[in-house]
C-alpha cells in the first residue's frame, strides 16, 4: 500500500515544479517535503557516489548532540527558579517549569527563523537549507530564560538575515549566524543578556536576579575562589551545571558530552575544540601565575575558567561550524587555540564584559579565511619547484 503522505506529495508536485500553477513556492513545498521523507536523489551516470551523511542527517546528529544540554537546560531552569523563590519543586516539576519558559523561545526562534528562510527561499528560487535547524536551537540556548519573546524574534531575525543571507546564504556566512543573533540582542539589549541574569520566577511570572558566576569578584583581598564558593559557585556546582545563566551553558559536563559526539561521529573537527581548551588553560595558568589581583578572575585558575561561562557550549557547537571555521588542519589548531586564549585575555582586561568567548569565536570568525590563507602560502612555500 502506498503510503499515503507520499501520495499527497505525489500528487501535488506539478503544481509546485516546472511551470505549475504555484511553481514559486517550489522551495516551501521542497522543504515540506524533506521533513517528512529523506532526500533521494539518483545518480543515472558513472561514477555512481554513495555517501551516507548528507545535509540532513549531519544536521540532525548536531541536534543529538545538543539534547544534553537542551534537556539539562530545561531541568536546570526549572531548578533555578524553585531555589529563587523558596520552593520545593521536585524533578517533574522543575522541568514543567523549565519548559513554561524554554519552548516559546524554541519555537519563536524556528517559527521566525524559518520565515525569513522561506523568503529568502523564494526570492531567490532555490532550496531551503537545513542548516537552520541547529541555528534556531542554538540561538535560544544562549540567552537566559526570562528574556522577552520579541527580543528572541528580533535577534534570530537579525542572525539569518545579516549574518546569513546577505553573504548568499548557508556555506557563505563568514559569522556564525547563532552567535551573531546573540551578539545584536546583547549589544542591544544589554540589561535583559549581562550583569545580573533573571532567573525565571514563581507563577510564571515574576523574574529575580541573581550574579552568574563571571560576574562574582572578591572583595577586601578575597581570593576569587573563595568568593565564588561563599556564592554558590563551587568548582563542582559549576561542572555539573546547577547554577544560574543561559540556558544552554551552565552544565561542562553535558556540554562535553555533546563535544564527544561530535567528535567520536567526525561531525565537528576535535582539534578545534582540543585547540581551544589548551588556549584557554594555558592563557589562565600564565595570568594565574603573575603577582596581584587576588580576587579577580585573573586568579580564578584554569578549571575556573573552563567550568564557568559559555566557553565550552561555544567551543563545542559554535566555534566548530565548518562554514565560518577555516578548513585545514593546522589552521583549526591556532583558530582553536586562540578562542581559549581571546576568552582569558577578555575575562581578565574587562571586567565589565566577564563573558568572552562570545567575542572571541566571532573575532575568530572574521579570521579564519586568513588562517587558512597562511597555512596554504607556507605548505606551498616548501614544496619542490618544477624543474
Amino acid at each position: 500500500m502506498k503510503n499515503p503522505i507520499k501520495k499527497i506529495f505525489d500528487d501535488t508536485k506539478p503544481l509546485f515544479t516546472g511551470d505549475g500553477k504555484y511553481h514559486k513556492y517550489e522551495p516551501v513545498w521542497d522543504a515540506t517535503k524533506t521533513f517528512f521523507f529523506l532526500p533521494s536523489p539518483k545518480t543515472t551516470v558513472m561514477p555512481f557516489v554513495r555517501d551516507c551523511l548528507d545535509l540532513k542527517r549531519y544536521m540532525s546528529i548536531v541536534i543529538l548532540a545538543l539534547l544534553p544540554v537542551t534537556i539539562f537546560g530545561m531541568f536546570n531552569t526549572g531548578y533555578q527558579s524553585g531555589i529563587a523563590t523558596g520552593q520545593e519543586y521536585s524533578v517533574l516539576d522543575c522541568f514543567l517549569v523549565g519548559a513554561w519558559y524554554m519552548l516559546p523561545m524554541i519555537i519563536v526562534s524556528y517559527g521566525v527563523g524559518f520565515l525569513w528562510e522561506f523568503l529568502f527561499a523564494i526570492v531567490r528560487r532555490h532550496k531551503i537549507s537545513e542548516g537552520f535547524l541547529v541555528t534556531g536551537l542554538l540561538f535560544p540556548l544562549t540567552l537566559p530564560p526570562t528574556i522577552p519573546l520579541w527580543q528572541v524574534a528580533l535577534g534570530i531575525s537579525f542572525g539569518v538575515v545579516i549574518g546569513k543571507e546577505i553573504f548568499g546564504g548557508t556555506g557563505r556566512n563568514i559569522l556564525n549566524p547563532a552567535l551573531t543573533a546573540r551578539a545584536f540582542v546583547f549589544f542591544s539589549y544589554p540589561v535583559s543578556m549581562s550583569g545580573d541574569i533573571w532567573i525565571a520566577g514563581k507563577d510564571f511570572v515574576d523574574g529575580i536576579t541573581g550574579a552568574t558566576a563571571l560576574a562574582v569578584t572578591g572583595y577586601e583581598g578575597q581570593a576569587i575562589g573563595a568568593a565564588l564558593s561563599d556564592s554558590g559557585y563551587s568548582l563542582s556546582r559549576l561542572f555539573l551545571g546547577l547554577v544560574p545563566g543561559s540556558v544552554g551553558e551552565t552544565s561542562a559536563l553535558c556540554c562535553l558530552i555533546g563535544a564527544l559526539i561530535l567528535s567520536v561521529t567526525r561531525i565537528a573537527n576535535y582539534r578545534i575544540i582540543l585547540g581551544g581548551i589548551i588556549g584557554l588553560i594555558v592563557t589562565s595558568a600564565l595570568v594565574y601565575m603573575i603577582p596581584g589581583g587576588q580576587e579577580t578572575w585573573a586568579n580564578a585558575g584554569p578549571l575556573y575558567h573552563l567550568c564557568a561561562g559559555g566557553f565550552l557550549f561555544g567551543i563545542t557547537f559554535m566555534a566548530t561550524d565548518p562554514v565560518s571555521a577555516p578548513g585545514t588542519n593546522p589552521g583549526r589548531w591556532i583558530y582553536g587555540f586562540l578562542c581559549g586564549f581571546l576568552t582569558v585575555t577578555i575575562r581578565v582586561a574587562n571586567p565589565a564584559f566577564m563573558e568572552g568567548a562570545m567575542l572571541a569565536i566571532l573575532f575568530m570568525n572574521v579570521f579564519a579565511a586568513l588562517l587558512d590563507h597562511a597555512v596554504m602560502k607556507y605548505k606551498m612555500s616548501k614544496r619542490i619547484p618544477n624543474v
